[in-house]
């Protein structure tokens, strides 16, 4: 006989076997009713702690053995537990455990098997997929590389989904990787834009803002395509520039709002000057509204900065309207 206690304290009832006392820890102290009851602990008993608060219920059939705050772990816990054999998280859940995204959001999101059917229920979303991808772990989740994929199901905007590539890229998901899950998952939306960011090495597109310069700007108006992500040692720092244009002494840094809140900084200023005086390499700074508002004058400024210093190219307008004008 003993009281099996889990990492947050849970009491079980005596007479309960220390496997299953063992069991109950490992799963963070949640249980099902149906485990319970298989130990031997009576319906009416369950509900009693329950009603009385010792124990909480997360989901139908599933309780928590004590009665303080429920983490956001034994709620994920639950939540696999409810959805029964090989449900996995997934989607927003998922994300969270692999660090993709800051927050979990208010509902738990699993996947299982396409053939079961489990009923969603409050604060518990389900999806039905062919095949499970799973990640190793304590908690059962689909693989990083899918998880990506199931996100951009549920995006809308192209910035969305760049914004959502480059932080999965940053916390360390290989393009490579991911461009094979991408190509063998019949149907991904934004595939299109999907592939075209991954399928095109070197290209250094690490923001929203950069995919934007490089296609609005950049492409859309003819001009050469700059170098991305270079770095230089200049006056005994190491700096680096968002795109330049090597052998033309023209950069391009892209500050995002959220990136410099409040404009230009100490260092940006810094960086501008070092370059100037050390390379002869002049710098010109956009923000969104230069590229995503009005990305056909900002294409005419970078035209007469690259013109300035000896570009013979030939620009194009993207329109009718587009300011931007020929060179031979």
């Amino acid at each position: 006989m003993i009281h099996g206690t889990g990492t947050s304290g849970a009491r079980l009832p005596g007479r309960i076997d220390p496997v299953a006392a063992a069991v109950a820890a490992r799963q963070d102290d949640v249980v099902t009713t149906a485990q319970l009851q298989a130990w031997g602990v009576q319906r009416s008993l369950v509900a009693r702690r329950v009603s009385s608060g010792e124990w909480q219920r997360v989901f139908r059939g599933v309780v928590v053995l004590h009665s303080g705050p429920v983490t956001w772990r034994q709620r994920a816990r639950g939540a696999l537990l409810c959805a029964g054999n090989e449900a996995a998280l997934s989607h927003r859940s998922a994300a969270f455990v692999h660090g993709l995204v800051p927050r979990p959001g208010a509902d738990l999101v699993v996947s299982v098997p396409g053939g079961r059917t489990v009923s969603a229920r409050p604060g518990l979303v389900v999806h039905r997929r062919n095949v499970m991808p799973f990640a190793g772990g304590a908690l059962r989740v689909v693989g990083t590389e899918p998880t990506v994929l199931d996100l951009l199901d549920g995006l809308e905007s192209d910035d969305e989904v760049v914004g959502l590539l480059c932080d999965a890229i940053r916390q360390g998901v290989v393009p490579g990787r991911l461009l094979l899950h991408a190509r063998q998952r019949p149907r991904v939306r934004h595939r299109a834009l999907l592939l075209e960011l991954l399928d095109e090495p070197g290209r250094g597109i690490e923001s929203p803002l950069e995919h934007r310069y490089a296609r609005d700007v950049e492409a859309r108006h003819g001009l050469p395509r700059a170098q991305a992500q270079v770095s230089d040692r200049v006056d005994g720092r190491w700096i680096r520039a968002d795109r330049v244009h090597k052998g033309l002494g023209v950069r391009i840094e892209l500050d995002g709002q959220l990136a410099h809140p409040f404009g230009r900084t100490d260092d940006d200023t810094w960086r501008d000057n070092a370059v100037l005086i050390a390379l002869g390499d002049v710098t010109l700074r956009y923000r969104w509204r230069h590229v995503v508002a009005d990305p056909c004058a900002t294409a005419v400024q970078v035209v007469a900065a690259l013109r300035s210093r000896g570009w013979t190219g030939l620009a194009r307008p993207c329109a009718d309207t587009c300011p931007v004008r020929p060179t031979s």
